[in-house]
């Protein structure tokens, strides 16, 4: 999967990009739920952690395409 993501042009770099972005969006997302619904607490803490989850996975992608950057 890594080597035909690899191919498609994806890069280590974009992983991170991703990875920090989604850091960001997970903030902004919690602070607009926060602010624009009638809810509780605990549902804008749901949606920040909702979309902060996908960072790991996307560092994740990022090391392992940095892997295969080198071996080529």
């Amino acid at each position: 999967m890594i080597a035909k993501l690899s191919e498609a042009g994806v890069t280590s770099g974009m992983a991170y990009s991703a990875g920090a972005a989604s850091i960001g969006l997970s903030i902004l997302t919690w602070l607009a739920s926060k602010k624009g619904e009638d809810a509780d607490m605990a549902r804008a803490d749901r949606w920040g952690i909702f979309v902060g989850q996908w960072a790991p996975t996307f560092f994740a992608l990022g090391v392992a395409l940095r892997l295969e950057e080198r071996k080529n």
